[in-house]
């Protein structure tokens, strides 16, 4: 079951002159921090086998993204259930990348994605549609910020290989602005003056 929480700037309360600060940490980076919007995929047991027995810890997979455009996940193991999840949400926050979206909702453009045994496919869909997606892929739309998507995976359940098949379509996402500037183009040289109009309005 996928859990949620937001994160906010983290910081300790003023001091005398006047800045924040809090156990000697410098907190300049996240000042200007957005909330994110944390989901915790899954937490297993794992066990490691040493002299004497088993010695047992647990390892978390998060989802973290600023509803935005960027999203990132990562995974963590710890003796404790919460230091586990701090690690991979840190993690996460390291290795977000950012997806381009069409009017703020959807994607671009159909994309399919593969890693391992994980293969999925990811197609944008009109307003209102919805996320039409499970698991894995859900937690990872609505911390991007998808609104309307249709999503399956056709490989393996394997949580971890749906998440880095996902996110290796999403990297070759492109938006039309970007395929005109590779190709040294204007969009409405691709698009025609009309559905350029509506892009450029969209995304700014």
């Amino acid at each position: 079951m996928v859990q949620q929480r937001r994160d906010g700037p983290r910081g300790g309360g003023p001091r005398k002159d006047g800045r924040r600060g809090g156990r000697g940490r410098d907190d300049r980076g996240s000042r200007d921090e957005p909330d994110l919007i944390e989901k915790l995929v899954g937490i297993n047991r794992v066990a490691k086998v040493v002299k004497g027995g088993r010695r047992f810890g647990f390892a978390a997979l998060v989802i973290v993204g600023d509803g935005r455009g960027r999203v990132g996940y990562g995974h963590g193991k710890a003796r404790e259930v919460p230091e586990a999840i701090r690690k991979a949400t840190e993690q996460a926050k390291r290795g977000m990348i950012r997806v381009p979206l069409r009017e703020g909702r959807t994607l671009h453009h159909d994309i399919k994605g593969h890693f391992g045994a994980g293969n999925v496919v990811m197609r944008p869909a009109g307003k209102g549609t919805g996320i039409i997606a499970g698991g894995p892929m859900r937690a990872i739309f609505e911390s991007l910020g998808i609104q309307d998507v249709v999503a399956k995976s056709v490989g393996t359940s394997n949580p971890y290989n749906m998440i880095k098949a996902t996110f290796e379509g999403l990297q070759r996402s492109s938006s039309p602005r970007m395929v005109a500037q590779r190709r040294g183009k204007k969009v409405s040289d691709l698009l025609g003056e009309r559905r350029a109009a509506t892009v450029e309005s969209a995304e700014t």
